[in-house]
């Protein structure tokens, strides 16, 4: 089991300094729009993954005016006691697990697992390539340790790939035996992510297919189609068979960089034919879908942050999803609303004890 007990939060965002206990499985997290909700469930996100779920800049997890922030929590797992400190101070980050810093912020990951599912997650399905790599690629990085260190190495890789291929065409000169030693490292780091994600989707599917059908209430058929250059011939062949196009764009322009997910449904791409209401219903099985898959592979449920989930769903698929979140499958859940009895209506069929911390 995991479970947080205590979070203390020192000029992140817009608390100046606030401190908050949890001291049930769920906790429902309201106020008035604007309060700090969404920024509370931030706040757990960072503690999980070393940076926010929102944006890129830790000048934006800043409270304004000031040069830095600190986050702790406190937390069990599998029975026992740890703490995690973030701590931002005049641009340099430092995070801390039981008072020993970490080297590498990546080795944190995957050690306190956590599924957000928050209103802009739309994107995903909607936005570009990019979105669906990120989302795909922030699971397997908890699942698999490996998998984080090769996409870290190949993205290094690629901008110096990147870099000599700008450096080339400004200096009208060929360095082919760089691009030789790059591709090789292209071809060592990216094959294990291409594997990861091909073999991981096999299984995932049906995982999305079933809790789809649950959140919806009616069955159609959806699917995630794959697409990776690498499908279709080995990786050291398109470098070497781009390379002159490459040189002409000064980027490289195949590899797991450029990979993308399709969602079908009715073997129809979602983005373009879906109705609000089944993107809705598909985004929220990706995400619960994405949730059991981290369960089954870390014997152990991990943190489920819902922001705002009733504004973006209707009556029935908000009490379908109450219903599972509720269940002894899951674990520690933290939800945002507005109305603190809406909250409280929405659990009480199930029994399910809650506590409520108004902000």
């Amino acid at each position: 089991m995991l479970h947080i007990n205590k979070i203390s939060l020192v000029q992140f965002k817009n608390y100046s300094m606030r401190e908050f206990k949890f001291e049930e499985r769920i906790v429902g997290i309201t106020g008035k729009n604007g309060s700090g909700k969404t920024n509370l469930l931030d706040a757990i996100y960072y503690l999980c993954f070393t940076r926010s779920y929102f944006t890129s800049l830790e000048s934006q997890n800043t409270q304004y005016q000031t040069n830095g922030f600190r986050v702790e929590g406190f937390l069990e797992k599998n029975g026992s006691n740890e703490k995690i400190t973030c701590i931002l101070k005049e641009g340099k980050k430092e995070i801390s697990l039981n008072d020993d810093r970490y080297e590498k912020f990546s080795r944190h990951i995957g050690q306190f697992p956590a599924v957000m599912i928050a209103p802009d997650d739309a994107e995903i399905i909607t936005g570009g390539s990019e979105e669906r790599r990120k989302w795909m690629d922030t699971l397997l990085s908890q699942i698999y340790p490996d998998y984080l260190e090769h996409l870290i190495i190949y993205q290094k890789i690629l901008l110096q790939r990147n870099t000599l291929l700008k450096n080339m065409e400004a200096g009208g000169n060929r360095a082919d035996h760089l691009l030789d030693v790059f591709d090789m490292q292209l071809v060592q780091h990216g094959t294990p992510v291409f594997n990861a994600r091909k073999e991981f989707l096999q299984s995932f599917i049906p995982r999305v297919q079933r809790l789809y059908d649950y959140i919806s209430g009616t069955h159609e058929v959806v699917n995630i189609r794959y697409q990776c250059t690498l499908q279709e011939e080995d990786f050291a062949k398109q470098l070497h068979g781009a390379r002159f196009k490459d040189m002409q764009i000064q980027r490289t322009s195949t590899g797991i960089h450029r990979d993308d997910l399709v969602f079908l449904l009715n073997d129809y791409p979602m983005k373009s034919s879906a109705s609000q209401g089944q993107r809705k219903s598909f985004l929220f099985a990706l995400k619960l879908a994405q949730y059991e898959v981290l369960k089954v592979h870390k014997a152990f449920p991990p943190l489920l942050l819902l922001d705002d989930v009733f504004e973006k769903l209707d009556q029935e698929r908000v009490m379908r999803l109450i219903a599972l979140v509720a269940s002894d499958s899951y674990g520690q859940v933290f939800i945002t609303d507005t109305h603190a009895e809406r909250l409280i209506q929405a659990f009480a069929p199930t029994g399910t004890r809650i506590q409520l911390i108004n902000i």
